[in-house]
């Protein structure tokens, strides 16, 4: 077991997103894209893929201690910050927030002002045959 597949375990059991990863990894001062991140968790066929190295997963457990615990100063219970990643999830991030209303109204208004374009089906024509069909005789009956 390397440490991608350590990475990828703890990112399952503990339902983080890559940006959580990034905000993550931020609280021990390591700074890593999204990108590098989502390299990690492809397979190992891939031609994007690459290996986590010792200090990525270092970095990444003691800033997910952090996460988790919270600091001497401001502690956490770790089953809350669990939950509430996730209620997060259930919520369907991928969701973008509505414009607001004046947006919507300034777009409806384009639409009615230009009409509709009908729908024309193409016409049917016969297709052109370019090669004759040619029967090869290998030698077999």
């Amino acid at each position: 077991m390397n440490n991608n597949d350590i990475f990828k375990k703890l990112r399952v059991a503990l339902q983080l997103r890559d940006d959580q990863i990034e905000d993550i990894l931020k609280l021990v001062d390591f700074r890593m894209s999204k990108g590098e991140i989502g390299n990690f968790f492809r397979n190992a066929d891939h031609p994007k893929y690459v290996e986590c190295g010792d200090q990525v997963l270092r970095n990444f457990l003691n800033g997910l201690v952090i996460h988790l615990r919270g600091t001497k100063e401001n502690p956490k219970n770790a089953m809350e910050v669990i939950k509430q990643n996730q209620a997060e999830i259930k919520v369907k991030p991928n969701l973008k927030p509505k414009s607001t209303s004046d947006k919507t109204t300034q777009t409806q208004k384009e639409n009615q002002s230009t009409p509709k374009k009908k729908f024309n089906p193409k016409k049917n024509t016969p297709k052109v045959v370019v090669v004759e069909k040619v029967k090869f005789k290998n030698g077999k009956k």
